[in-house]
């Protein structure tokens, strides 16, 4: 146990949290407007964010290094005006999580949301209510395990994601290094202690998210 490094573990919580808190804020919204507004603009909206879960890592990794590598508008904008990098940082790992990972958050709360009696909203509105206030006291606490069940998800996906934050972070030592990606340089380089050890906190942290999730599908089918 002398030779684990638990850098890897650290920065892999971290940068999923911060992914799932990203995802809420971004994807709670959107899982709301996809629910109250329908036609063609909706369906491409709601077709493009459920790209990633059908696309391979590596072209997930490939159109994010085209779109904010330091070569495109947008990674030589932030270069040169903020001194902010993407690629090969923390913050390409975290943008990296997102992407793969807020279309579980979008879904599973979009169900949970369009799920909601509409005699509630409708008595909402004729009280004057409005329509963010329907939103957060209304939708939101009827359509709670949903909403859970898409932040555990969301959360779990950014924990594992290996393709698409190599791609973009890299595997780089002390700096972008997560769990994933640190089980195969393990592999690769003959640590089977580190990868016994992550490998063991991976299994444990999806058992425990598809548990979770599992359960309160049990109790939404209850009502």
């Amino acid at each position: 146990m002398d030779n684990i490094d638990l850098f890897p573990l650290f920065l892999s919580f971290r940068v999923a949290l911060t992914a799932t808190l990203i995802g809420i804020v971004c994807g709670l919204p959107l899982a709301y407007l996809l629910v109250r507004r329908q036609g063609r603009l909706s369906d491409f909206i709601d077709t493009l964010t459920n790209l990633p879960v059908v696309l391979p890592p590596t072209v997930l990794g490939y159109y994010l290094l085209v779109l904010l590598g330091r070569s495109s508008w947008i990674g030589r904008f932030l270069e040169e005006q903020f001194n902010i990098m993407i690629v090969f940082t923390t913050t390409g790992a975290v943008i990296a999580a997102t992407v793969v990972s807020i279309p579980y958050m979008i879904k599973s709360s979009r169900a949970a949301l369009a799920e909601i009696n509409e005699d509630y909203i409708n008595a909402a509105r004729l009280l004057g209510r409005s329509e963010l206030n329907i939103f957060a006291t209304i939708m939101v606490p009827i359509a709670w395990r949903g909403i859970i069940s898409g932040i555990t998800m969301s959360f779990a996906r950014a924990l594992g994601d290996f393709g698409t934050t190599l791609m973009v972070a890299g595997s780089i030592p002390g700096k972008t290094l997560t769990m994933p990606i640190a089980i195969y340089d393990s592999l690769q380089a003959g640590n089977y202690d580190m990868a016994n050890f992550l490998v063991l906190i991976m299994t444990t942290v999806a058992f425990a998210v598809l548990y979770i999730v599992n359960r309160l599908e049990k109790r939404i089918k209850k009502g």
